[in-house]
Formats: C-alpha cells, structure tokens, sequence
C-alpha cells in the first residue's frame, strides 16, 4: 500500500476543449489585469473588495449540500457536507487559497463540497484571517488554534485531514510543520492543490509564459510583500525549505504549465527524503487550481477521483484496515456521480483501481 501512495502520476486524459478554451480566456484577461493592477497595497485591498463583493452573489450548489456557519479556535469559518452517509466522527480541515488576501470559505465551495463526498466526512473551511492588515503568522495562528479546538472537541487526530490550495497548501504544509515542531500530534493525511510553498526571493522562471493566469512578477512582488521584516528561509515562512520527518502522508496536485509546479515539485523530493510517502500529480495545461473550476472541467472532476483513493490509502497505510471499494463501480463512486452529475461520464472503468489512474504512474524511489 505504501508503493500506491507514493508515487508520480501524470494523468494522460486527453485535454478537453472546456481547457483550451478556458486557458485562452484568462491568458487574455485575468493574467494581463492581475499583472498590471497587484503592485500596491492600495491594489491588494480593492481587489480584496471586490472579491468580498462578488462573494455575495449566491453560488448555487446541488440540493445535497448543506453549509453551516462555525466559530472556531477565535475566527470563523464554515461546514460543508456533501453526498450520503458522512462519518460525523471524521472531518476535513481546508485552508482555502487567494495569495494570503483574497477569497474564503464562499469561494471554495466547488472544492469542500466534492472533498466532503470525496473524503466521505464533514469539511471545516477556515476563514482565517489575511493581509494585508494581517501577517503570515496570525494566519498560522489561526489554523493551528482551529486544528487544537477540533482535538478538544473530541476528533482524534488520526481522523482528521488537512486540505488546502495555493497559499491554502502554504498554510496547510506550514501548520504540519509546526505541528511535530511542538510535538502535537499531526493528521492523517493532507492534500495540496497547487501549493505556494517558496516565498524567498529567488525569481520564478519556469512557466512564465507557459501559465495561463499568474503572473511571475506579481507572485514574486506578493512574496516580498508577505515576507517584510521576516527571515524568507524559515521554513514556517517557506514550507519548500522544510524538513518533513514524521509528517503524515502528502497528496500535491499540480498543473504542468503553472509557475508554481516546481515549487510542489520539491516538497515531494524533500518530503520523500524524509521518509514521508507522498502522491505527486501533475496535469498536462490545467491551470492554477483546477480543482476549483470542476463545475466547469471534466479534469477537475476527475481530479476529486483520484484524491479519493489518495485518502483510502492512506487511511489502509496508517491503520492497517481493508482497502474501500473505490472502482469505477463502488459505492464511493456511486456517490461522485450522484453528487455531481457532471462527472457521470468520467468514471471509466478502472479510474480508481489498483493501478495509477492512466497507467503512467510509477513508484517513487
């Protein structure tokens, strides 16, 4: 079970037309009006308003999901429950994305919902706080107090899991490491969608043409910007940086044009040294995030199949216990098509067997 999780997949789905035609779009408008508008302060909070404000309009979700406000460990955030039969005795702690000054629980609901039917249990979604009136480690702060009071409130931590995406991943992949640095007992696993994990000032190269929606300077300008007054190689700071000794299982997705693959690239090389099996995709021209976007492309749905059968065998890896039924034809499955009728087509026999989902997987050394 330890050679399924840690492995390398590149999926060989044929990239859909909804793809192509998505990059396109936002090569033309989101990446020139991010680009020109990210260079102050003054920019960073507009743009927060505005998403705030976007926010507002109401995202319509399928008639299983229920979302439910939460005070937790002093900030707020949300439950998410999707599908049938969840284990209430289990949750899912996610740290959404937005470059550590936009977005929230709101906007992240296309990912928590398929992650609760996914993961088949409760998803917590954090609204902690951001910059820029807030600092990196408040954000920190925030996400270790809500993982504590989840403890106090009874979970074990063998059946809690961490999610997050972009600086979501930076947050999630920082609070693993200060976790074992207290010696608090870690989660069971954790998933990382594009994660942003080096904020030293080291320029970025790869990708930046290639990335449909980021651009390198203004990732760069955001790094120095979070990173004022701070040491940029601490670890905590620069998760890249980290020693992962003793950390639990990791899935990093990514996608192979971004400007942010090497950088989930190198936490699975140094997780692995340190011994940590991990789950290292990369997906040919999806974009940053893609999961984010699986109401609108078949690969983002297809995406929650495989961090599906990532969970279950980590949870068969930890505990010992039989593999779930997670073929094309099990319950878990079952439950994705009925949960998200869009990824009816998607659930082609074998996707989630034994075998990486198309073959091209392999065993990491």
């Amino acid at each position: 079970m330890r050679d399924e999780i840690n492995v390398d997949v590149c999926p060989g789905y044929p990239v859909s037309w909804q793809a192509t035609a998505l990059n396109t779009i936002m090569r033309g408008t989101f990446k020139p009006i991010s680009g020109l508008l990210l260079r102050s302060d003054a920019s960073v909070v507009a743009a927060s308003r505005i998403v705030a404000l976007a926010t507002k309009v109401p995202l319509r979700l399928p008639g299983h999901v229920t979302v439910e406000g939460e005070s937790i460990g002093g900030c707020e955030g949300e439950w998410v429950r999707g599908g049938r039969e969840l284990d209430e005795r289990k949750v899912l702690l996610y740290f959404h994305g937005g470059a550590y000054f936009v977005c929230s629980p709101a906007t992240h609901r296309p990912i928590t919902w398929r992650l609760s039917v996914a993961a088949r249990r409760p998803v917590l979604a954090l609204d902690y706080r951001q910059g820029p009136v807030h600092t990196l480690a408040e954000s920190l702060q925030d996400a270790l107090a809500a993982y504590r009071c989840l403890l106090e409130r009874g979970y074990d931590p063998a059946d809690v899991l961490f999610a997050g995406d972009s600086a979501g991943g930076h947050l999630t992949l920082a609070a693993l490491l200060a976790l074992r640095d207290r010696g608090l007992p870690p989660p069971a696993a954790a998933v990382c969608l594009s994660p942003w994990t080096d904020l030293t000032d080291t320029p970025r190269r790869v990708n930046r043409l290639a990335d449909p929606l980021i651009p390198a300077g203004r990732v760069d300008w955001l790094a120095r910007r979070w990173t004022s007054g701070l040491d940029a190689r601490d670890p905590l700071v620069s998760p890249v940086l980290g020693d992962y000794a003793g950390l639990p299982p990791l899935m990093i997705v990514t996608g192979s044009t971004e400007v942010l693959r090497d950088e989930g690239r190198r936490v699975a090389e140094r997780a692995r040294e340190a011994g940590v099996p991990v789950t290292y995709e990369e997906w040919r021209r999806m974009p940053h995030v893609f999961p984010l976007l699986a109401d609108i492309l078949p690969e983002a749905r297809r995406a929650f199949l495989h961090i599906a059968r990532f969970l279950d065998a980590a949870r068969v890896l930890s505990a010992g216990a039989a593999p779930a039924d997670v073929s094309a034809g099990g319950a878990l499955a079952a439950d994705l098509r009925a949960a998200d009728p869009g990824a009816a087509d998607l659930l082609a026999a074998g996707l989630l067997g034994s075998e990486p989902a198309d073959g091209s997987g392999s065993a990491a050394a």
